[in-house]
């Protein structure tokens, strides 16, 4: 089954649609999506690793204008979006604890979030929320998604093929691996938060 996954998502990577679906990816995981873009962009940089630099430009810019609609969500439809979404990741005993974070930190917790598998969607609903400051977090963003998303596209275009044989030796077990850090991440906004 997961090998089926696999090529399915290898074989999605090179259709004229990948670049859409891995806008489409980007921008919803950063207001409201479980599914990092990291699933589509591995295999789109693996099937085309000529092309790391657009694929990483294309998940930034998705991902920072899914953290604009986030604020949004957080500052204008908190009560009819926002809480759901909270309340849907169970982030809700986290908000007083993030509030306290983002006094104390600011923002380098955002940065912290945009780097890691930390769901950023919390962090850009609760900015809104919290009355943060937009450009402020537009900014952090560019620099903490961009990070991220070129150094995971750099790292897969430098050392691609290697790359693309241990994932494929490893399936299950970089699976499990990835899970274990998207739960991590919803995890440590119940209980580190």
């Amino acid at each position: 089954m997961l090998r089926k996954i696999y090529d399915w998502t290898m074989a999605l990577a090179r259709t004229r649609h990948a670049e859409r679906s891995l806008a489409g990816v980007s921008f919803a995981e950063s207001s409201f999506f479980p599914i990092p873009p990291d699933v589509l962009l591995i295999p789109m940089v693996l099937a085309q690793r000529q092309k790391w630099v657009r694929y990483a430009l294309i998940c930034t810019i998705a991902s920072v204008a899914g953290a604009v609609l986030g604020y949004f969500i957080g500052a204008v439809l908190f009560d009819a979006v926002g809480r759901p979404i909270i309340d849907f990741y169970k982030a809700e005993d986290a908000f007083g604890r993030i509030q306290q974070w983002y006094d104390t930190w600011g923002a380098w917790g955002i940065l912290f979030g945009a780097v890691t598998p930390f769901p950023y969607k919390i962090l850009t609903i609760f900015s809104g929320f919290a009355g943060f400051n937009l450009v402020t977090l537009i900014l952090v963003s560019i620099l903490g998604r961009g990070l991220r998303f070129f150094v995971v596209s750099w790292l897969l275009h430098r050392f691609g093929e290697p790359i693309r044989m241990f994932i494929e030796k490893n399936l299950g077990l970089l699976f499990t691996l990835f899970m274990v850090l998207l739960i991590g991440g919803f995890a440590a906004v119940r209980y580190v938060f």
